[in-house]
């Protein structure tokens, strides 16, 4: 690996890191499993929020929030998720790189619980009528999903929740202090943009749900 152009002092190869940051301690690594169980189960089936990890045939990463009511990611079996597919933007970068590289990573995070829980396993893009109607939200139905087969499934500590005090109610941050998309869009594409129509426009699809489901 090549030095960072910023830094000589890189870390380069796993001894190394070991050396640093030490091994894992065995309860550690029992808690990873090739399935869910009855303990794990409830991390997914109350959780309406996932993110999605995905690299193309090059290892270009790409991560993609997915969200819905609790437990919208359905369980098949102990070994077998299915993730519903929403209308989005289009760009399709999650599913463009599990047609070239199936191995996803997952992380399921519930509402006020600072424990998340990670899966990573193997992707297939479906069309299964049959299957998608499980995910019917709001009368509808996806025309697409993502079914996993679990390789690794186990609890992510609470340290990251913790230290960021994510849930925290008193560290929440107006959405007024950061620019809109529309501020961002004219950042990079000149002073002409209009930003005031394209707040507006977009508030007003979603305030129609226009494009969830």
């Amino acid at each position: 690996m090549a030095e960072h152009r910023l830094t000589r002092d890189t870390i380069t190869t796993e001894a190394e890191l070991r050396g640093l940051i030490g091994q894992p301690t065995e309860i550690v690594c029992a808690k990873r499993s090739d399935r869910l169980n009855v303990a794990t189960r409830p991390f997914i089936e109350r959780s309406p929020f996932v993110c999605v990890a995905t690299a193309d045939a090059e290892g270009n990463c790409d991560v993609s929030p997915r969200g819905d009511p609790p437990g919208f990611v359905r369980i098949l079996d102990d070994r077998t998720l299915l993730l519903p597919e929403r209308p989005g933007n289009r760009l399709a970068d999650s599913l463009v790189n599990i047609l070239h590289n199936p191995r996803v990573g997952l992380l399921f995070v519930v509402p006020g619980v600072t424990d998340t829980f990670r899966v990573n396993g193997r992707a297939t893009l479906v069309t299964d009528a049959a299957l998608l109607a499980l995910c019917v939200v709001e009368g509808k139905a996806p025309a697409l999903g993502i079914l996993v087969d679990i390789d690794i499934a186990y609890t992510q500590c609470a340290k990251a929740f913790l230290r960021s005090h994510l849930w925290d109610p008193a560290r929440f941050i107006e959405r007024a202090a950061l620019p809109t998309t529309g501020e961002i869009h004219r950042a990079l594409q000149g002073d002409d943009f209009d930003v005031e129509g394209f707040d507006r426009e977009r508030a007003e699809r979603y305030a129609r749900r226009e494009g969830f489901y």
